[in-house]
């Protein structure tokens, strides 16, 4: 097993559709930047209301990826 270092980022990613599609356009955000994605951790959940219903999600994770050597 490798010995690693991590480095973590914080993003938010937004959706009408749902907190699965919020966090997986984020990882798809980062992956367009990033190497090396890990892991992710959902920090927070939230959304707006719209006429008594969800209207839209937002989503904080903590993004993990390996450092090159």
């Amino acid at each position: 097993m490798k010995d690693n270092v991590y480095k973590i980022i914080e993003l938010t990613g937004t959706s009408a559709t749902s907190v699965e599609d919020a966090v997986a356009r984020a990882v798809k955000r980062a992956n367009k930047t990033l190497k090396n994605l890990c892991w992710f951790q959902v920090v927070d959940t939230r959304g707006n209301i719209a006429k008594g219903k969800i209207h839209h999600w937002q989503v904080t994770i903590k993004v993990g990826f390996a450092l090159e050597n």
